[in-house]
């Protein structure tokens, strides 16, 4: 019988650059990526009290252009492209006609200065496993002379993010004035970019997208830049203990399957005055229902780590009213946090107990995010 082959895993164009550096390495969404370099602890702390590089290459990265191409992808994703103009980002959802999320990601409005144009230009953001589905989705409600670009291969990205970042990125020769979810354009080592006021780590930070060819040398002087504030290179071990300290949702385990956007919290990230977008109206039945569950923060009382899968219980052998999606120990309060998806009538104060391997453990539930958030600063 002939074996299945394995298909070898995406290397990112920094890839030797953090071998070189000592990094470890996980595989992630078909990408061999960078773990951690010193310890995600040391580089969690960074991120929170000076500064992190992370290369986040395994993101998706779709150009899209052409005209009304902008209302075109407003039939398509949640949120409604009309409350932001060029030069702004949105976070918006993905979904099927069931109200299932297919992916989360951030639609960027390219500005072109310079280039008066009728056409759209259009950054799309998705997650590495989703963006060749997210991809064809936007193939099929392009009108006709509009295209869809993907540019995984020709473009990397360079995520900043700390307290320091404006002062990295000054010391590379970037001093951005944007606001938060907004994009501009500037020059790195002699390679043009594109610069997005974004993140995933709740700090002030940006995201750089680089062509491939000069990712290493933008990526060189980034840490240069970054180790005179006391800053590291960071990998997605760290990236995922930050994130689950801001509550924000990870697509496959806090938010896709039965966890909707109404779920996740994330009815913010949904334009439900729009006339129509897929999903609508599965995701409206899910609003009006009063036995829907939400995602909620745990904090943990008695030592111990929640994993994804562990239930919550009102008291140890007592009813199930939820289960642990994303769990892990926080470096900033020094214990267990979680997010769960928790019934209705599990509000933010109530005492849980989680069965962590056996053992009954106390946690409170807690108002997201479970640390102060900076990234709006």
């Amino acid at each position: 019988m002939t074996q299945p082959q394995e298909h070898p895993a995406i290397t990112s164009p920094l890839h030797e650059a953090h071998v070189a550096a000592g990094a470890k390495f996980a595989p992630f969404g078909g990408w061999l990526m960078p773990l951690e370099y010193d310890g995600v602890v040391a580089e969690h702390t960074a991120v929170r009290t000076t500064v992190g590089l992370f290369d986040v290459s395994h993101l998706g990265t779709l150009l899209v252009r052409g005209k009304a191409v902008v209302s075109a992808l407003n039939e398509l994703f949640t949120n409604d492209l009309g409350r932001i103009a060029e030069g702004q980002a949105q976070y918006t959802l993905l979904c099927d006609e069931s109200g299932r999320v297919v992916d989360d990601l951030i639609v960027y409005l390219l500005a072109s200065p310079g280039v008066p144009s009728a056409d759209d230009d259009v950054l799309i953001v998705p997650n590495a496993a989703n963006a060749g589905y997210v991809a064809d989705a936007v193939a099929e409600v392009l009108p006709a002379g509009a295209e869809v670009i993907d540019a995984h291969e020709d473009m990397a990205i360079i995520a900043v993010q700390g307290p320091s970042a404006d002062a990295v990125l000054a010391d590379v020769g970037l001093r951005p004035q944007v606001d938060y979810m907004a994009v501009t354009r500037g020059v790195v080592a002699g390679a043009e970019v594109i610069v997005c006021r974004t993140g995933y780590t709740g700090e002030r930070g940006f995201e750089l997208v680089v062509p491939s060819g000069d990712a290493v040398a933008v990526w060189n002087l980034l840490v240069t830049a970054a180790q005179t504030h006391g800053g590291v290179p960071c990998g997605l071990g760290a990236r995922d203990t930050l994130r689950t300290e801001m509550g924000y949702p990870l697509h496959g385990q806090d938010l896709g399957g039965e966890i909707g956007p109404v779920e996740a919290r994330l009815s913010w990230a949904v334009g439900w005055q729009k006339e129509g977008f897929r999903g609508r109206q599965a995701l409206l039945r899910r609003r009006e229902s009063d036995l829907t569950p939400r995602l909620q923060g745990l904090v943990m009382v008695e030592r111990g780590v929640p994993r994804p899968g562990m239930t919550v219980h009102l008291m140890p052998g007592g009813p199930q009213v939820g289960s642990i999606t994303s769990g892990t120990f926080s470096p900033t309060l020094r214990t267990g946090i979680a997010l769960a998806l928790l019934d209705r009538t599990v509000t933010a104060g109530a005492e849980v107990v989680v069965n962590v391997r056996g053992r009954w453990l106390t946690a409170r539930v807690t108002a997201l995010p479970l640390v102060p958030t900076h990234a709006r600063d």
